[in-house]
């Protein structure tokens, strides 16, 4: 056991990395058994909630057996008071809470001047509270699952070698390439435009939003935070971000929407005083 921990604590980001990949892609591949990649329209209609439970087992799993292994009682322990870190300023919530919403509606509510296809859900649709209740049920799952993860085990073991910056895009792209077979598409790789899409979809604006919630992390040290952050991206997704929307608008709403979150890191760094590349060792759970 002592070798397995040393092992571990040697290698935490190769061997967290690769145990999420196999748990998750493994979980939905046994779901829907061999060969069904990609997912068929039909699949993922009647198997869509089941194959992101089984997507969300690598992040968490990962994330707890390693720390476990590594860091014993004492690191779970540690694990649980970050998640249970609430006295963080009011600041941090509304920060954490709003980013997400308010950026979004503000690029589809400027993007609908050009077509009323961009005009948010919440502010099409008639039940605006029955429309949100899902989205932050969802949110709070999916958010709590991967932190667990991504910012329990993985964040602070890159924060004591990167900054804030490139910790973010490390985890944005991995997370990024994470999300592949949910994207992945019967056409996804037969022509520049469905796979421009894919990429958007997978690289464009989550290594921004990995940026701001490192910062949000590094600032707070709650886990409690990170996960409502990561809550209140999902609602958004759902609950604001229009379903309707395929092809070019598609592409162009996920563009925009990569544009305005890293001019928000911009404007992050600059409230940091620059400060996104400076490294700033934790201890490990």
């Amino acid at each position: 056991m002592s070798s397995i921990k040393a092992f571990i604590r040697k290698h935490p980001i190769p061997i967290y990395f690769t145990l999420v990949f196999t748990l998750s892609w493994g979980c939905m591949a046994l779901m829907i058994g061999p060969g069904s990649f990609p997912i068929s329209p039909e699949q993922a209609e009647t198997q869509g909630a089941l194959l992101y439970v089984g997507l969300l087992v690598g992040p968490s799993a990962a994330g707890l057996l390693l720390t476990a292994l590594s860091g014993g009682r004492a690191g779970l322990r540690d694990l649980l008071s970050r998640l249970f870190r609430w006295r963080v300023g009011a600041h941090w919530y509304a920060v954490a809470l709003l980013t997400a919403p308010l950026i979004a509606t503000t690029v589809l509510l400027l993007l609908s001047l050009f077509s009323p296809e961009f005009l948010p859900t919440i502010f099409t649709s008639s039940g605006g509270l029955t429309l949100l209740l899902p989205g932050i049920a969802a949110g709070l799952m999916v958010g709590l699952f991967e932190e667990v993860g991504w910012t329990g085990f993985a964040i602070p073991r890159l924060r004591g070698h990167y900054g804030i910056l490139t910790t973010g895009l490390l985890v944005g792209l991995v997370w990024g390439a994470w999300h592949f077979p949910p994207f992945w598409e019967a056409d996804t790789f037969s022509g520049a435009f469905p796979l421009a899409l894919l990429l958007a979809r997978l690289f464009a604006w989550l290594p921004p939003y990995r940026v701001l919630m490192v910062w949000v992390y590094d600032r707070t040290g709650s886990l409690l935070v990170v996960v409502l952050m990561h809550a209140s991206l999902v609602m958004c997704t759902l609950s604001i971000v229009p379903s309707t929307l395929t092809g070019p608008p598609l592409l162009t709403w996920l563009l925009a929407w990569a544009a305005a979150l890293w001019a928000a890191v911009g404007v992050f760094a600059a409230v940091s005083g620059g400060r996104l590349s400076e490294q700033l060792p934790r201890r490990a759970a």
